[in-house]
């Protein structure tokens, strides 16, 4: 009986002991469970961080880019006409002047004398004429001698007339108004008008020009009178109106491009000739377009879209694009104007991906 009643006894325990490791186990895999379904929560709303700015409303201009040298509309390269030493020089380098301003005074003793030579063989013969004519008329003196002694007196007057133009060109002037960009002559050299020697060079800087080569497909979409903006590098990148004033009317067969001349007004005087710019010719302009960062698109397969940002999900939208510019890009479609889209962090995102905007 003892030996029955010990065999119960453990077999009882044995059922106990089997009862709390199963109580043990599954709470262990209750508890393990619970911990999978928490991770897998927290994956579930964890955020990307993304930049993102409002969709903005503005004019933008359909436009070609290229680049242009300030030059002088008007310039001059005063040359002596006539030979002889620099004197005086009565203007230097940055100088204004105006048209027919003095600049430099020759040597002109020489054309002094040749000039009162010439006047002197003018009273001459204008004294024998004067006799011949009296006994000319009485058939005293021959027609032969008449008209000898008559050609005789246009050529003297001729020759004064050189003498007095020698001598004004002694004194160089100015041919237009601008600053001397160039001063070459200097007081005791000798000018010869056969050298063309270059004494000034007179720039005229009210308005200046910028010449660009455009391909010939352009052509169709430029006019005179369009608007064009350009960026000076020499003044910070600051940017200046021009406008086409003319266009080519042929394309050269070797290049396929066709000259464009712009005209840059200067009233303040700021630009100088020789300046580099990055030139914007605009060719038509939409008002209170719907504008996006080019950055902010992306383009696939022929398809663009972007990411709008909606309570802290991001939803791709497809979207027709229209004019462009060096930072911005129209919206024709797909957008109502009051969306914020994402600028940085979108290549990695999914449709419904859930964001959180952290723009620096």
């Amino acid at each position: 009986m003892e030996h029955v009643k010990t065999h119960r006894n453990i077999s009882s325990l044995l059922i106990a002991g089997l009862l709390a490791s199963s109580v043990t186990l599954t709470g262990c895999i209750n508890a393990e469970a619970t911990d999978t379904k928490a991770e897998q929560k927290e994956e579930v709303v964890v955020s990307i961080p993304v930049e993102a700015t409002p969709v903005t409303m503005g004019d933008i201009s359909s436009s070609y880019q290229t680049t242009a040298i300030l030059e002088a509309k008007e310039e001059a390269f005063v040359v002596a006409r006539a030979s002889g030493i620099v004197e005086h020089i009565f203007v230097e380098e940055g100088d204004y002047v105006e048209k027919g301003q003095v600049l430099a005074q020759l040597d002109k003793k020489r054309y002094e004398l040749n000039l009162s030579k010439a006047r002197a063989d003018l009273t001459g013969i204008e004294k024998e004429l004067s006799k011949i004519k009296k006994v000319y008329s009485s058939k005293l003196v021959s027609d032969d001698t008449f008209d000898k002694l008559t050609a005789q007196y246009e050529a003297a007057k001729a020759v004064l007339a050189l003498a007095e133009l020698d001598l004004k060109e002694t004194t160089i002037t100015a041919p237009i108004s601008g600053y001397i960009a160039e001063r070459n002559a200097k007081v005791g050299n000798l000018t010869e008008s056969f050298q063309r020697e270059r004494m000034f060079h007179i720039v005229q800087q009210k308005a200046l020009q910028g010449i660009v080569y455009l391909p010939e497909s352009e052509m169709a979409s430029i006019a005179a009178k369009q608007n064009a903006s350009l960026k000076i590098a020499a003044l910070g990148n600051a940017t200046v109106s021009g406008y086409v004033e003319r266009i080519s009317p042929v394309v050269d067969a070797t290049t396929g491009t066709f000259k464009v001349t712009l005209t840059v007004p200067n009233t303040n005087g700021r630009l100088k000739a020789g300046m580099f710019s990055e030139v914007s010719i605009d060719y038509d302009t939409h008002a209170n377009a719907t504008l996006l960062p080019r950055k902010a698109l992306l383009t696939i397969d022929d398809q663009t879209s972007v990411f709008v940002v909606e309570k802290g999900v991001a939803k791709k939208l497809d979207v027709t694009t229209g004019f462009e510019n060096g930072e911005f890009i129209e919206i024709t479609n797909g957008l109502t104007g009051s969306e914020t889209v994402v600028t940085v962090g979108h290549h990695n995102l999914k449709d419904a991906s859930p964001v959180e905007i952290v723009n620096s």
